[in-house]
């Protein structure tokens, strides 16, 4: 699988004695704003081996204790591998069967080769970001990173494969696979399953299927083969360390050392279980006058802008189908009024891609504005309804045009756009060492 940029990982699992419900925790980039949440997973939890303890949620981050907070990851890390708490697997993959409380979805666990990964906007790698990335939010990933023992990931990859050639046929025979674990989720967040995938046939079709998708890209120009769906930057972190290591190693030591993969779990975009919504925009402490001023003056004169004294008037507006294409319509709320922004002539692409632009140019030109991410349109409707506020109702998702936006523009913007909801998320189980053995 080299030439397709992937490779048998040896993966560690918590032994048998380990209680899976607290060892596995979500993503740490989910309930940033409800620090309740975490608290009960620390009560939860315990003193018991999780992986909480082996993670940053970014929930803490304001706290000016992630120094402190890193070198306690790195100590359980060398703890839990001195203790032999990690069980060492042979090389292969993971089916991953995830249940969650609105839908279920299969994944594969491999190890990505971080030389054919890139994150710059505009790249022709195999492995490419969705969203743009932010360099300032890699310095504190570069560091958890730099110190770690292991490679502990929630990171979720998408491969653009509607004829479900690849992950598909491994979930078929999931019933002759070992099973290496099976358990309840904590919070409520559904069930967890996963199965040694060595076998050489199924590896074979696995492989087979994915140089076929790389054909099918390569008839448009491209070699697209995978695109980040969760965990943009901790992948562009992984990266970053790499290519910092690799520069005092010597050739032949680049070729299978550790840090140059990183564990992901690679998923179908078509999967009926994952489910893409859109990440709306609020602005905070604007003028009204001079928010739509702006906007006209941005889009020069291609913007029209219609207002309804209910949000019911705005979404017939905005169900009206237009005869003309190329146009992007996004729903607002403004204090008390509802509305519609018309940008006429817009590119091909998600509206998110044409309106973010502007919403950067403006916070950029207004200090004193402010700009958040919203999931869901009721958060949306009580949010923009405050005085000075200004919440916009981006349109769906529309998740089969990911791959060409992403191969003809480029990485989205950022927060373009949410796979399910928080409780979907991935949750850390697997690891794998992130040193030589020797080292």
């Amino acid at each position: 699988m080299e030439e397709l940029g992937l490779y048998l990982p040896e993966i560690l699992l918590p032994r048998a004695d380990v209680d899976l419900r607290k060892w596995a925790v979500i993503a740490c980039d989910q309930y940033t704003s409800e620090p309740e949440y975490w608290q009960r997973v620390e009560e939860f939890v315990g003193d018991s081996p999780s992986t909480l303890h082996m993670i940053l949620p970014e929930c803490y981050l304001e706290e000016g204790e992630s120094d402190r907070r890193i070198n306690r990851i790195h100590s359980v890390m060398r703890q839990y591998l001195e203790e032999k708490i990690l069980s060492p697997q042979p090389p292969g993959l993971i089916l991953v069967d995830r249940k969650t409380p609105y839908a279920s979805r299969n994944g594969l666990l491999v190890a990505v080769d971080l030389e054919q990964y890139s994150y710059e906007k505009t790249t022709d790698s195999l492995i490419r970001a969705t969203e743009e990335t932010i360099l300032n939010r890699l310095p504190l990933r570069v560091k958890l990173r730099e110190g770690a023992l292991l490679d502990l990931p929630h990171l979720l990859l998408l491969i653009n494969d509607p004829d479900e050639r690849v992950i598909e046929p491994v979930a078929q025979a999931r019933e002759r696979l070992p099973k290496l674990y099976d358990f309840d989720l904590m919070m409520d967040s559904g069930h967890l399953a996963g199965y040694r995938v060595d076998d050489r046939e199924l590896l074979a079709g696995i492989a087979g299927g994915l140089k076929k998708l790389i054909a099918a890209e390569e008839k448009n120009g491209d070699r697209l083969l995978l695109i980040v769906g969760d965990g943009n930057h901790s992948l562009a972190a992984a990266k970053a360390v790499w290519e910092k290591l690799k520069k005092n190693l010597p050739e032949e030591a680049r070729h299978r050392h550790p840090a140059r993969f990183s564990l992901v779990e690679i998923i179908n975009l078509y999967d009926r279980g994952l489910h893409f919504e859109p990440i709306h925009r609020l602005l905070v402490n604007i003028e009204p006058g001079e928010f739509f001023s702006a906007l006209q003056s941005y889009y020069q004169n291609r913007c029209f802008v219609d207002f309804f004294p209910d949000r019911a008037g705005m979404e017939k507006a905005l169900r009206v189908k237009e005869e003309e294409r190329g146009n992007h319509r996004i729903g607002f709320i403004q204090e008390r009024r509802f509305g519609v922004i018309t940008i006429r002539d817009a590119a091909p692409v998600a509206a998110i891609v044409t309106l973010q632009p502007f919403l950067d140019d403006f916070t950029a030109r207004h200090p004193q504005v402010k700009m958040d991410y919203i999931h869901g349109e009721e958060a949306v409707t009580k949010l923009g309804s405050r005085p000075g506020n200004l919440g916009f109702y981006l349109p769906p998702f529309d998740k089969t045009s990911l791959f060409p936006s992403i191969s003809t523009s480029g990485a989205l913007p950022k927060k373009a756009f949410s796979i399910g909801r928080a409780e979907e998320k991935r949750f850390y189980m697997e690891s794998r060492a992130l040193v030589a053995r020797g080292s």
